[in-house]
Formats: C-alpha cells, sequence, structure tokens
C-alpha cells in the first residue's frame, strides 16, 4: 500500500474499480454488448473528480487492480483535463502515475494524459490507436461530461471509430459511482459559452500543430486572368498524418480517419497561403452527376458543380484522380467548377456547368474558359468493358486497348471532346495537349505532390481545384 486510507474510502473505491474492471463485460442491450466485447481501448475521463478528492479515491486503486490479470486488457487512458495552475496539474499528474506503476498490466497498454487542452489529449489519443488501427472505444465519464466529450469527439473522429458510454457519478463528498443508466438524470446540455470555450479549445490546439511534408503549394493555370482567384492544391502543407491522407486532406469522409476539426483546419491554412476567406467557402457535394448549383438559389442535397458572379465567395471542386474542372468567363466575370470523374464525364457535367453559365449569367460559350486540374492520366486508369464502350462513344481516341478486360481510359480528352462540341473554343481549354500543361499532371505518377485513390486504395486524401471573383 503506498498511501494510508481510511478503511471507509478504500472499502468505496474498491466496489467503484470492481465496477470499472468490469463494465465492459455489462450491457442493456444486444448492439451494446457485442461493442463491450470487442472494446479495443478504454477512456476514463477523471476531469470532473474536484482535485481535493482526487488523491483520496486514487490511492485504494493498486489493491485492487493487481489482483486482476489485466495482461488481456484493452489499452486504458487515465485522463483529467482541467484549467487549473500548472503545479496542480501536476499533482494529478503524479498522482495518476504513481497509481499506473503498480497496477499489474503491461505498461504500453497503460496511459496518462494530463493537460489543461481536451482537445490535446483526445487528439493524441487518437494518434496513438490510428497507429495500430483500433476503432472500438469505451467512454467512462460523468454525466455532467458526456455532453462536452461528445462534441470534441463529433469534430476529432469520424463515424469509423465507434464509442460507447458508461456514467460516473460523483457525489458532493468526492465518492464515486459507475451505472451504465441513470433514467432520472438529464444529460447535460451545453451553454453557449460553454460551446465557444470547446469550440476555442479545439481550434486553438490544431492551429499550432506543424504542418506535414513541407509548405503549401498551389498550382495556377497561365489561361485563367489575374481578375480571378484560383489554383489547385497538392498535398503538402497541412496537418493530415494518416498515410494516404497526409497531409492537406481537404474532404472528410465517414469512411476515413480523418475528422471535420483537421480538414477544417487544413481548409483554414490554404485559405490564408492563398487568399482565400474559409467562411466563404463552397466545396460541391459529389454525386457523380451533372447538378450544377448557383450560388444564391436553394441548395440541393448533392451537387458536382457550384457557378457564381458573388465577388470573394471561393467556389471548388475535389478530386483524387478524377478531374477538378474551373471554368472562367472574364467577360462577365463569372466561375464556377466541376467534379469530373469518368461517371460525371458519361453524365456530361462539363457542358452541364457551361450550360448553366450561359442560362444564369448571360455567358457567350466563346468567352468561357475552361482548365482541367491534377487527375489520373490514360497511363494510369482503366475502366471495365461496359464503361470503356461509352467513352469510345464520344471518341475512339479516348480508349486505348479495347480488346483487353480493362481498357486504358483518357477522361481528358474525353472532356475536350464534350467542351469542343458543345462551342468551347480549343484554345480557350487547358489540359496535358495543350499549351499549358503546367497543372494537368497525373495524379497516379507523383505520390509526392497529390492524393491517388487508384494508387492508394479507399484510404486517399482529396486535393480541390478552387476560383473566386476577386473583390
Amino acid at each position: 500500500m503506498w498511501c494510508a486510507l481510511k478503511e471507509n474510502v478504500r472499502e468505496r473505491f474498491i466496489s467503484f474499480a470492481h465496477e470499472v474492471l468490469g463494465s465492459l463485460r455489462r450491457s442493456d442491450s444486444q448492439q451494446t454488448k457485442r461493442l463491450a466485447s470487442m472494446v479495443e481501448v478504454v477512456l476514463v475521463d477523471f476531469s470532473d473528480v474536484h482535485y481535493d478528492y482526487i488523491q483520496k479515491w486514487l490511492c485504494g486503486a493498486v489493491d485492487v487492480m493487481s489482483v486482476h490479470n489485466l495482461t488481456e486488457c484493452p489499452y486504458v487512458f487515465m485522463i483529467y483535463s482541467q484549467r487549473n495552475p500548472n503545479s496542480a496539474n501536476g499533482d494529478v499528474r503524479s498522482y495518476l502515475y504513481q497509481l499506473s506503476e503498480h497496477v499489474a498490466m503491461p505498461k504500453e497498454k497503460l496511459e496518462v494524459l494530463v493537460q489543461s487542452s481536451f482537445a490535446a489529449i483526445l487528439y493524441t489519443i487518437k494518434q496513438k490507436i490510428d497507429k495500430r488501427s483500433l476503432s472500438i472505444i469505451n467512454v467512462i465519464v460523468s454525466m455532467e461530461r458526456k455532453a462536452t466529450v461528445e462534441l470534441y469527439i463529433e469534430q476529432l473522429f469520424t463515424a469509423i471509430y465507434k464509442f460507447t458510454f458508461e456514467t460516473l457519478v460523483i457525489e458532493s463528498d468526492g465518492e464515486i459511482k459507475l451505472q451504465l443508466q441513470i433514467p432520472s438524470i438529464k444529460e447535460h446540455v451545453l451553454t453557449s459559452q460553454q460551446t465557444d470555450d470547446l469550440w476555442k479549445d479545439i481550434w486553438a490546439f490544431l492551429a499550432q500543430l506543424k504542418g506535414v511534408m513541407g509548405q503549401i503549394v498551389v498550382l495556377k493555370s497561365l489561361l485563367i486572368p489575374d481578375l480571378f482567384l484560383h489554383g489547385f492544391t497538392t498535398r503538402t502543407g497541412g496537418i493530415s498524418y494518416l498515410p494516404g491522407l497526409s497531409s492537406l486532406n481537404l474532404f472528410s469522409s465517414l469512411k476515413r480517419r480523418d475528422p471535420k476539426a483537421v480538414v477544417n483546419e487544413n481548409i483554414r491554412r490554404l485559405g490564408s497561403s492563398a487568399g482565400f476567406n474559409p467562411k466563404t467557402f463552397y466545396l460541391t457535394k459529389v454525386n457523380h452527376g451533372n447538378t450544377i448549383w448557383t450560388i444564391g438559389k436553394s441548395e440541393p442535397i448533392n451537387y458536382d458543380g457550384i457557378v457564381t458572379k458573388w465577388k470573394g465567395v471561393t467556389i471548388a471542386a475535389p478530386g483524387a484522380d478524377c478531374i477538378p474542372l474551373l471554368f472562367a468567363d472574364p467577360v462577365q466575370q463569372a466561375c464556377g467548377v466541376s467534379h469530373a470523374g469518368w461517371k460525371g464525364t458519361l453524365a456530361g457535367v462539363a457542358m452541364a456547368t457551361v450550360n448553366v453559365m450561359m442560362n444564369e449569367f448571360g455567358c457567350s460559350v466563346n468567352n468561357i474558359l475552361v482548365v482541367m486540374g491534377p487527375s489520373v492520366g490514360p497511363c494510369c486508369f482503366t475502366l471495365h468493358q461496359e464503361a470503356a464502350r461509352e467513352f469510345m462513344k464520344i471518341d475512339t481516341s479516348c480508349v486505348k486497348g479495347l480488346d483487353s478486360l480493362r481498357p486504358s481510359i483518357d477522361l481528358r480528352r474525353a472532356t475536350r471532346v464534350l467542351l469542343e462540341r458543345g462551342g468551347i473554343l480549343s484554345e480557350n481549354i487547358s489540359d496535358d495537349s495543350s499549351k499549358c500543361t503546367e497543372v494537368t499532371l497525373c495524379t497516379a505518377c507523383h505520390p509526392d505532390m497529390f492524393f491517388s485513390y487508384t494508387r492508394d486504395g479507399r484510404n486517399f486524401g482529396t486535393q480541390i481545384g478552387f476560383i473566386s471573383v476577386r473583390d
């Protein structure tokens, strides 16, 4: 025993510790039972325990935890976050470390994290579990802090992580109990000030992180005049750290591990570097079709293109092999973007964007400039026979090796043919066959510069093409 305790305090904590250690085996539903049996990570949040009480009930933990065989225990993080003076947080850290040193379990499976920033704690945990590809997490937290933890999780994790919660009940005298459900107690609702404070914590923490893979680099086309702010992003200079997503990933997917807050920070850094306002930034909600949204009109649920004449509003299209297309009319001072994958190309998304610009803004087809951004080239892109035959209908030059199981497809060539047939002047199109080839590079062939689904598989990042009419 490494500190003296009153017997009743010790007995209360022993009872609590038994509950914590056994909590993963209890459940009130089949789904929770299934998740609990698969739990890979346990987070115990002590942040609501008052500083005056924390030593009292931590001291008796060793006797209880030492008698359990924790060799097969999931990874456990004991976390504490309060804006206490450094000395107070130092004391808490010392108490938790003393506890962890006496627990009979592999030290690499038990870790103590004490910081004033809860965002820093959760992000550190996320990095550690991402290295091991873990995703099923049990959180033991007080009812009062559950809403706080959930907001942080929503911003710092994605749907690929599965969270279950258990409730710590902290009595006024510092006694702690564990309960799965407390029907009579309503969940705590955050005030607007509390929510603002949480956002500030997240933003401040992410903003101070060092960028990965060097500085932000934006490619620009010589075809688009200076009236427009525009560019195509590369993969360097952001804070995304996961393989395939590192580092300037600009899209958060439910199927991948890069969360909203990280992507928003990447967009903030891009805006600062490129000169646009992230608060007036719009990215297409891709559906691989030909729906185009005009800024100022009712926003569709999904759309693959955006057009606008509003100055200072930045519109963007994503790409990770698919073509991000930029459209600019210097006469009417209007611009557009669209996302052209193979399905969108066949659906005619490029000319759909042109047609909306003409109908909405009175643009002339002779004045519209079109730039194709970084995308997968015919050197690296193949499709099944049925799709290849559809591209043959556009132009036979779009397909090579038609007799093979997976013919090579030239998305850029198909896009150019469709644009020229729609009336866009050949010299007003920039792609890998034009004089201005500086931005139309193959994403799959340049792993140091671009993300690529073809090359990296499902865990891929996203670059964008963006444009706006300057103020």
